[in-house]
């Protein structure tokens, strides 16, 4: 009887699984990361401002034929130079792209704007059929 008793300890005991060379492992690359994070330089980026005004992105647009949209600071939304509300400019983006379908719009949306302002320009550009959509960053 007991050599039956001490083969089911021994069957129980083997039964688990051993994490020690997994917990080993998952901290030797721990300890990697931390030291190398560090010394990593990662490029910056941040939004371009569009206080370059409105009369420069018209030139711009009308040399190249592209479309450009700045939301500035104070939430206003100008389409190749002309200030334009959110609920005109699907309506605007439409006519642009039966003119233009090879275009891709380019936003430049300033950093101090507000996100849900980038949402609905990202949204009139969805909705008005262009499959992309550049913004403008300026490395820092």
């Amino acid at each position: 009887m007991r050599k039956r008793a001490s083969q089911r300890d021994v069957e129980i005991e083997d039964a688990g699984i051993n994490l020690t060379p997994l917990i080993d492992i998952v901290m030797v690359v721990l300890i990697i990361f931390i030291i190398i994070a560090p010394m990593l330089e990662l490029d910056r980026v941040t939004l371009a401002s569009s206080s370059s005004g409105p009369e420069k992105a018209v030139t711009l647009s009308a040399e190249k034929g592209e479309i450009a949209i700045h939301v500035h600071a104070n939430n206003t939304i100008w389409l190749n130079g002309k200030k334009v509300e959110t609920s005109e400019l699907v309506t605007h983006l439409k006519e642009i792209h039966k003119k233009n379908p090879g275009r891709t719009p380019q936003v430049f949306h300033d950093k101090n704007a507000l996100f849900g302002t980038y949402q609905s320009v990202k949204n009139a550009v969805e909705m008005s059929g262009f499959e992309q959509m550049d913004v403008i960053l300026k490395p820092s």
